[in-house]
């Protein structure tokens, strides 16, 4: 689709290095442009980023890297267009062109809407904000900041990326089969994760802060766990939506504390052929709850969740999990940070039906190391070091080194 997209691995490198030349080159300019004039009744903004990523993976490919090279480029162009009429009606729409929603989803080239929405805010302040379109979830504390200009990694913690052996479209064929999943290479495009990157499914959502309290309720038409694919207009069916909402405390600048729920059916439409007679998807849900917590002082900042989520699988039973992260940055010098983040994921204990009680899959735990520089205002660049372990065979490889070049405008 696009031929930039379809280079050999070395034309690759080189178009890399060619890139981030040019991107360092731009980096002392910024200007978001304005689509309308001054005297127009609508401020149209337009402003946007190019990201340029490149993963040496040791294979197979961890989290969502959907690749079998060892080496792997991902260009992205992002675009904003934020409309403003009056102090009480906004909108917003996100573009994409890059290999896919995640690395190597679609290695030909893509074209998409990540996100788009309307949102009405009755009193012209934070109290109340109503939003109806394609948004990022209100889970949690990693989803606001998931942008690269906000993320101090390349990639997203575990709960956000690592797939496990759920599947949305169709039913396990029996026990023995989902429990032979946990020794199977991992299958990106059939199974799920925990939550899915920021899950910009469609939706309506309410909004807003009280003093020191934070709210946040959407009804979405897919669940946490919902693939990319998914979230796309085409695919709307709103006969079983997910309901998600938070609660926030933030008492002062430096601390904030928040409690998340979500319940909603996985399953997807094409799944209804296989569901045990007189069952309906509503039947099996995604449950999940989540502690999320923020700090800072001085120079240091951390971030931190816990998520448990229960799968109701047909024919299985209850299949959980739980997952934590703790992620700290450090500012050594205005222009200079160094961030560590800890992950780790548990899954429980199901009967085989011969007696045993094997997990469902395989425990993780991984280590991030990043360090990232601005070289300028608009322009900041990340090198990235992972070490992950899983047990048993067909594990994802341990070893990740990532770099990503970030130019905004």
């Amino acid at each position: 689709m696009t031929p930039v997209l379809l280079l050999s691995r070395t034309q690759q490198v080189r178009l890399a290095c060619t890139l981030g030349t040019a991107i360092l080159l731009l980096g002392g300019t910024t200007q978001a442009i304005t689509l309308l004039p001054p005297d127009s009744p609508v401020d149209a903004t337009l402003t946007g980023s190019i990201d340029l990523e490149t993963y040496s993976i040791d294979q197979p490919a961890p989290g969502l890297l959907f690749t079998d090279d060892d080496t792997y480029l991902e260009p992205r162009l992002s675009l904003l267009l934020d409309l403003q009429w009056g102090p009480h009606w906004s909108a917003f729409v996100q573009a994409r062109l890059d290999r896919g929603f995640d690395p190597g989803a679609r290695s030909d080239g893509d074209i998409r809407l990540d996100e788009y929405a309307i949102r009405w805010s009755p009193w012209g302040d934070s109290m109340l904000n109503v939003q109806v379109g394609k948004f990022a979830s209100v889970f949690g504390n990693w989803i606001p900041r998931h942008l690269s200009t906000q993320n101090p990694f390349v990639t997203a913690p575990a709960p956000y990326e690592n797939v496990f052996g759920i599947t949305d479209a169709a039913v396990p064929l029996s026990r023995e089969a989902f429990l032979g999943r946990k020794t199977q290479a991992d299958k990106k495009r059939d199974w799920l994760t925990q939550i899915w990157g920021p899950s910009y499914a469609h939706g309506a959502s309410l909004s807003g802060r009280l003093d020191q309290f934070e709210y946040a309720f959407e009804i979405k038409s897919n669940a946490l766990s919902s693939r990319p694919s998914a979230w796309e207009a085409r695919e709307l069916v709103w006969y079983h939506p997910t309901i998600t909402g938070r609660l926030g405390w933030k008492p002062d600048p430096a601390f904030a504390l928040g409690i998340s729920g979500s319940t909603g059916a996985y399953l997807l439409e094409t799944a209804d052929a296989t569901l045990p007679t007189g069952s309906d998807r509503d039947d099996f849900k995604q449950d999940t709850v989540g502690i999320d917590l923020r700090y800072s002082i001085r120079h240091f900042e951390l971030w931190s969740e816990f998520i448990f989520t229960r799968f109701e699988v047909p024919g299985v039973g209850y299949a959980d999990l739980a997952s934590f992260y703790v992620e700290g940055r450090y500012k050594i010098t205005p222009s200079l940070y160094a961030a560590l983040r800890w992950n780790q994921q548990w899954f429980d204990d199901i009967s085989d039906g011969h007696g045993g009680s094997p997990s469902w899959d395989r425990d993780l735990y991984r280590v991030d190391v990043a360090l990232g520089y601005r070289f300028a205002r608009n322009l900041q660049g990340k090198v990235q070091y992972s070490y992950g372990h899983e047990p048993g065979l067909n594990a994802n490889g341990s070893h990740l080194l990532a770099t990503q070049i970030t130019w905004t405008f």
